[in-house]
């Protein structure tokens, strides 16, 4: 069940950035919350895109803070995910 579930995930993430794209030039889409949404479903499968939500998380501390809760509510980890990242800067 766990790779029908990535391959859901990366789908789907998928899915919302090219809406989230669409939306940023389309007046009717929210085009950032569609890529934000996409962003966190890619990050959970994709490195490159974890370690862009964590230089966010880094640069953004309110941002952390929601995205801990999110991820604790969905069962994901603590607020670096799934997979604890040892390089933390500027912690």
């Amino acid at each position: 069940m766990k790779p029908l579930l990535k391959i859901f995930r990366i789908t789907s993430g998928i899915l919302f950035l090219i809406l989230g794209f669409l939306g940023l030039f389309l007046p009717v889409l929210q085009g950032i919350l569609f890529l934000g949404t996409g962003l966190l479903l890619l990050s959970v499968d994709i490195p490159f895109f974890h370690r862009f939500v964590v230089r966010l998380e880094n640069r953004f501390p309110v941002l952390r803070e929601k995205l801990g809760a999110w991820r604790r509510r969905l069962g994901h980890g603590g607020e670096d995910g799934p997979d604890e990242n040892p390089q933390k800067t500027g912690r």
